[in-house]
C-alpha cells in the first residue's frame, strides 16, 4: 500500500507541475500566462495565513515522521566478557546467524529472523519464522526446541537462554501473509 500511495502522490504532483509549466508557456488558450494568479492585490484575512502556516507545519512533521519510519532500525548489541585471559566482544547478530541459517534449512521454512536481547548473563532469543502455509509448524517448533536452541545455549554457555518463536505463515504460491 505504501508504494501505491507514493505512486499516486507522485502522479498527482507530476500532473500539477506539468500543468503549471504548460500554463506558464501559454499553451492553454483559456489561461493568460501574464494574468495574476488571484484577482486583486489584497492580502487574505490573518486567520487564513495562520491556518495555512499550521497546516504546512503539521504536514511537514508528518512527512518527517514518514521519512524516519523508512530508515531501517536493526540495532545490534555487542556483548563483552572479561576474564583472566583478556576480554571478548561479540555482536549478537554474529551469534544468531548460524541458528537462523540452520532453521532456514528446515522443510517448509522460507526465512528466519533471529535477535538476541538482554545482557549476556540473562539473554533472550526472539525468532520470527516465515513458513509456507502448508508447512508442519509443530515439527519446525520441535526441531527448534530440540536442535537449534540447545546448540545456541551450548555455544553461548548460557543454559538459561529463553527463546520465543513467532510464526508467520504464507501461501506457497503467492507468498502473502496469512497469519
Amino acid at each position: 500500500m505504501n508504494r501505491v500511495l507514493l505512486f499516486l502522490c507522485g502522479l498527482v504532483l507530476l500532473g500539477a507541475g506539468g500543468a503549471a509549466v504548460v500554463a506558464h508557456l501559454g499553451r492553454i488558450p483559456q489561461l493568460d500566462s501574464g494574468a495574476p494568479l488571484v484577482p486583486g492585490a489584497d492580502l487574505p484575512p490573518t486567520w487564513v495565513l495562520v491556518v495555512t502556516a499550521v497546516v504546512a507545519v503539521v504536514l511537514a512533521l508528518l512527512c518527517l515522521r514518514w521519512l524516519l519510519a523508512q530508515v531501517p532500525r536493526t540495532p545490534t548489541a555487542t556483548w563483552r566478557w572479561s576474564g583472566d585471559n583478556g576480554s571478548t566482544r561479540m555482536s549478537t547478530s554474529v551469534a544468531t546467524a548460524p541458528l537462523a541459517e540452520e532453521i532456514s534449512g528446515y522443510p517448509g521454512v522460507r526465512k528466519v529472523e533471529a535477535a538476541l536481547t538482554g545482557p549476556h548473563t540473562a539473554p533472550r532469543l526472539a525468532l520470527v519464522v516465515r513458513a509456507h502455509g502448508d508447512a508442519d509448524v509443530r515439527e519446525i517448533r520441535r526441531r527448534i526446541d530440540s536442535e537449534g536452541v540447545p546448540r545456541l545455549r551450548e555455544a553461548l554457555e548460557s543454559p538459561e537462554l529463553v527463546a520465543t518463536v513467532e510464526f508467520r505463515l504464507a501461501t506457497s504460491a503467492s507468498g502473502a501473509r496469512v497469519s
